[in-house]
């Protein structure tokens, strides 16, 4: 079983991918992704992790929100807890990721903008394992429109074989904020179980 110990880890191998390179104009990313994937997820942030600055430890049954039926406060207390500096949410698509619980909460409260945090561009990346033909969460299929760039607020990509192509869909899922706000569908209600 994953532990948050566990994902921990992953927050502390992308502190040192992110300090092998000193550049200010990276963006501070909150990574999403299914805890069966890390293995997967690990080979990311240390292959990539130069080009952002990652926010990776994620929601988990140890958080003391989980229980509440309050759907605004579980996305304030995520955004407050998890995402509150980041700018960019990545979610690594793995085989189960479309029907995690917690993935859901994590891009849905990437989504929201309020007064005190603001909405993160959401970029979308499917694992090398699953050769790009993952299944979208349902909140991701609700912002981002297959062959439309232009009327898609989420970014979807091929994994990335270039740090300066990652950088380049980083920036563009970052641009997104402001210039496709208007595209933002949140309106999904958060998942409240895990699927398979």
């Amino acid at each position: 079983m994953t532990t948050k110990f566990q994902m921990q880890q992953v927050q502390v191998l992308a502190e040192r991918a992110s300090q092998k390179k000193i550049d200010y104009t990276r963006h501070k990313c909150f990574i999403s992704y299914h805890v069966a994937d890390l293995t997967e997820v690990e080979t990311f942030v240390t292959d990539f992790g130069s080009e952002f600055i990652p926010r990776s430890v994620g929601v988990t049954e140890d958080d003391d929100f989980v229980a509440s039926v309050d759907t605004d406060y579980i996305k304030r207390r995520i955004r407050e807890k998890y995402l509150a500096d980041s700018t960019v949410t990545i979610v690594l698509l793995g085989t189960g990721t479309w029907g995690r619980k917690f993935v859901d909460w994590e891009i849905s409260s990437s989504l929201r903008n309020d007064t005190v945090n603001k909405r993160s561009g959401l970029l979308v990346i499917p694992l090398p394992s699953m050769n790009n033909r993952a299944t979208l969460p349902d909140r991701v299929k609700d912002n981002w429109v297959a062959s439309n760039a232009a009327a898609s607020y989420a970014s979807y990509r091929s994994y990335p074989t270039t740090l300066a192509g990652l950088r380049d869909d980083i920036e563009a899922a970052f641009q997104a904020r402001s210039s496709k706000g208007h595209l933002v569908d949140n309106s999904r209600a958060l998942r409240q179980r895990n699927a398979s």
